[in-house]
């Protein structure tokens, strides 16, 4: 069966596309398993005020006056088609440090006790960052589970840290430091990445930068039991890599724990296999991704920004790779590229600059695997050339504002997207492929009307009038690779209309008239 998360929402699915079960919770957030007895581990987000993280040291110079959003998981059994049972929890909230404030329970050196997370840690540079928002303080975006050890692996992407916790504890045991095969409770039985989030190191003993899906490689597999890892290499400001890799590591496991020097970082110190490009900044994918060792011995490598997955071998060559066509707004065409370049020259820019056929993560099974049995996978047309994709996303707006809207231009064919499904501003967004150099020099015109004239800032609004547009002239049109990109940032007040329109030859062509209320 699938199992699959939409909002807040976790169904399972059959090979029919038949729901067998729906569970809802409060908020979702990146990943979930099917556990072995069948019950579904899943990482729920929930929020504490700005009392709360300041009553456990959080130093409150720090803290955004909505409070701190932090994950935690919960273990649900299904009862039925619908709902299911909380039949086990933890939550980082319970195993926290601080040097900040003596007068807290939770007051003690940072660098003896690396089982638990300082809450002060990330506090500083969060708030720094996103000074208008409530803190998404771990950002927790993986999940795997160890049968063998009864034990679970988390990736914090914001600590740049991977944790492994005992799950063999009780729910009263996971809120504490004891119990359960390790005798630690809920406290961290290891860590690795980042020895800074637990006074062990400086900026230079960074080994992961945002990583995700670290996980055990299962039994069978070549390097069965070690940890793998897509590490990105984005961070904050000032701690950035700037190039992404894959990283295998030794787990330096003794029972039930793990081996750590006295007043040192968790090893290991080097990695057991690597991959990255030749020129290191050739490959960078700094959010998304994952990887999955395979039978053979290669590597399957998943470049989520630029919706790609690849087979890598132990030397690290590229032996296979397949591109999605899936577009955010329908699908590609044969031979179009799918992002322009790597999509993000700036991380901390504006990544907005992709046609969004990102991909979170991919799975390889083999040809006998039961959910491929199931189907039908007689090979049929390309999804390139599946015209109904196109088509039926192009004329429903809740999906796109995409190209040949009124006449289309015969010099410079232009797709016009808008893309109000944007976490930034909304905006449009030209592209054409290929690029050619006259199309470079082309410049777009660009008329809004607003709902209403009171709509319009201030020094915009005239007496007596109703709906004047509001006029952007020359927007100049990039060549990245083999594609031209226009963009312009849309105002946040209501729109009624949208007009576009080009000037070629010293004449405005228009291309688009867009009434939004329809």
């Amino acid at each position: 069966n699938l199992l699959v998360a939409m909002l807040s929402n976790i169904f399972e699915f059959d090979h029919a596309g038949n729901a067998v079960w729906k569970y809802t919770t409060g908020r979702l957030h990146h990943d979930f398993l099917k556990m072995p007895n069948g019950n579904v581990m899943m990482i729920d987000e929930g929020r504490k005020s700005r009392e709360q993280v300041i009553a456990e040291g959080g130093n409150p110079k720090f803290v955004h006056e909505d409070g701190l959003n932090y994950d935690y998981l919960i273990e649900v059994r299904p009862t039925g088609a619908i709902g299911g049972e909380i039949v086990w929890q933890w939550s980082p909230w319970d195993h926290l440090i601080q040097d900040f404030d003596p007068t807290k329970p939770n007051y003690g050196a940072i660098a003896e006790h690396p089982e638990l997370i300082d809450i002060n840690f990330l506090l500083e540079t969060i708030s720094m960052n996103h000074p208008r928002e409530p803190m998404d303080w771990l950002h927790i975006n993986s999940i795997d589970y160890n049968p063998a050890l009864d034990q679970i692996m988390l990736s914090s992407r914001h600590y740049s840290e991977l944790w492994i916790i005992d799950r063999s504890t009780t729910t009263e045991d996971a809120r504490g430091g004891s119990g359960g095969n390790s005798g630690m409770g809920g406290d961290l039985l290891y860590r690795w990445g980042n020895p800074r989030a637990y006074g062990h190191g400086t900026l230079a003993d960074q080994r992961l930068f945002r990583q995700h899906q670290p996980h055990w490689i299962p039994p069978g597999l070549p390097g069965a039991g070690n940890i793998l890892l897509f590490n990105n290499g984005w961070e904050f400001p000032g701690y950035e890599r700037f190039y992404s890799s894959i990283d295998e590591l030794a787990l330096p496991a003794r029972g039930y724990r793990y081996q750590r020097a006295p007043n040192s970082p968790y090893p290991p110190n080097a990695l057991a296999w690597t991959y990255a490009a030749q020129t290191p900044t050739d490959f960078y994918a700094p959010f998304l991704s994952g990887a999955q060792r395979l039978p053979n011995g290669n590597t399957l490598i998943v470049d989520g920004p630029a919706g790609a997955v690849f087979q890598a071998d132990p030397d690290g060559k590229i032996v296979w790779k397949y591109v999605s066509p899936i577009n955010k707004r329908s699908h590609l065409r044969q031979g179009e590229r799918p992002t322009f370049g790597q999509a993000f020259p700036i991380p901390h820019g504006d990544p907005a600059l992709s046609l969004g056929n990102r991909l979170y993560r991919a799975y390889w099974h083999p040809p006998d695997y039961p959910g491929l049995q199931a189907l039908d996978l007689t090979p049929g047309a390309y999804i390139e050339d599946t015209p109904d994709i196109y088509d039926r996303a192009r004329a429903t707006r809740a999906a796109a504002l995409a190209g040949d809207f009124g006449d289309p231009i015969a010099r410079s064919d232009f797709d016009i997207y808008l893309d109000d499904q944007s976490e930034y501003a909304p905006r449009l967004i030209y592209i054409k492929r290929p690029c050619a150099a006259e199309d470079a020099q082309t410049r777009f015109i660009l008329h809004i009307f607003p709902a209403h004239a009171r709509d319009l800032p201030a020094h915009r609004q005239e007496p007596g009038f109703a709906n004047l547009d509001f006029n952007f002239a020359g927007i100049e049109v990039q060549a990245l690779d083999d594609l031209c990109i226009a963009t312009r940032e849309l105002p946040d007040y209501p729109i009624q209309r949208i007009r576009t329109g080009q000037i070629a030859d010293g004449n405005k062509l228009w291309r688009v008239d867009v009434n939004l209320n329809e």
